[in-house]
């Protein structure tokens, strides 16, 4: 393990500091993934889900954290690569690439500012965490889902899918994740907001 430390690039590893250091919220659960191995030389990939708290708005500014139940609001991956020579479209030796879906009322399905709020969020959340980037671009896509046969009786359903990615300014990329971590957490609809900034609707169990 030390070896294989040591091999790796001075700017990477200060890099796998940073991500280290992030501090997200208790809702989310974030762990460790093998990463693509094609993207670049050096990569580290995380995957997140956000559980919806069994307390959730009925103890208003409780100060304990709330106890994690089963259900899923969202789920997302986020991805830093690193390559010293890299491609001239990144602008930067690091990308982040990232992937978030979250699930919404099919009466959402119409509104055709969808796709641009989510990615405001993604603007917004790298503002407001101070992180530094550049050649940002990204999808945002809306699947419907409609059940058959034995299945007919489920509700359909919609979810929301974001892909983006963006070069951060050097390796410290803590707030980059802290950006991410508290964007999918908009996505899944929990508190605490921007100001001016409403939640989407929650799937209903």
């Amino acid at each position: 393990m030390v070896t294989a430390l040591a091999q790796l690039p001075a700017d990477f590893l200060s890099a796998l500091r940073s991500l280290r250091a992030a501090v997200g919220r208790p809702e989310l659960k974030l762990q460790e993934i093998p990463a693509p191995a094609r993207l670049a030389p050096y990569a580290v990939a995380l995957e997140a889900e956000v559980l919806e708290p069994s307390g959730l708005g009925r103890v208003a500014g409780h100060p304990a954290a709330p106890e994690l139940a089963s259900s899923e609001l969202a789920t997302g991956r986020f991805i830093l690569l690193h390559d010293p020579e890299p491609p001239a479209v990144w602008q930067g030796t690091f990308r982040i690439v990232t992937y978030i879906r979250a699930r919404l009322e099919p009466e959402m399905a119409e509104d055709s500012l969808l796709g641009s709020v989510a990615w405001t969020w993604l603007v917004e959340a790298l503002e407001k965490h101070g992180a530094e980037y550049t050649a940002a671009g990204g999808t945002a896509t809306r699947v419907l889902s409609e059940s058959f046969g034995t299945l007919a009786g489920r509700r359909e359903s919609i979810d929301i899918e974001l892909r983006a990615s963006w070069t951060p300014q050097g390796p410290a990329v803590r707030s980059h994740l802290e950006a991410w971590a508290d964007m999918i957490c908009t996505f899944a609809g929990l508190p605490p907001l921007p100001d001016g900034v409403a939640p989407l609707p929650r799937r209903r169990n």
